[in-house]
């Protein structure tokens, strides 16, 4: 997005169904690839496939926690301060729970 088309900060914040949309968009993805690694079975390294299920699955929680805020109207809040996450981060990571900031203290 270049600078003359860039939102004005106070319509930075994703509208709940852009949230949705944003987050229907990464499950799908998550699910994608969920299937792949279970269609590659037993050609695939066990122990790898075990992790990369892991780590896909708790992507799937954290978007499922995701539509749990945007249902709440907390979605885009900063747990930890309350502060605004930038929608730039929420565009990378639409389920992120915290601003950059905090993410670096709960790490």
């Amino acid at each position: 997005m270049s600078f003359e088309t860039a939102r004005p900060a106070a319509a930075a914040r994703l509208t709940a169904q852009e949230a949705g949309q944003r987050l229907e968009h990464e499950r799908n993805a998550r699910l994608t690839q969920l299937k792949a690694l279970d269609a590659a079975g037993s050609d695939a390294d066990a122990h790898l496939g075990s992790v990369q299920k892991e780590a896909i699955e708790r992507v799937l929680t954290e978007i499922e926690a995701a539509f749990g805020r945007v249902h709440a109207g907390t979605y885009g809040t900063c747990m930890a301060c309350s502060k605004t996450i930038p929608a730039e981060r929420l565009e990378i990571l639409p389920y992120v729970r915290f601003c950059v900031g905090c993410q670096g203290r709960t790490s």
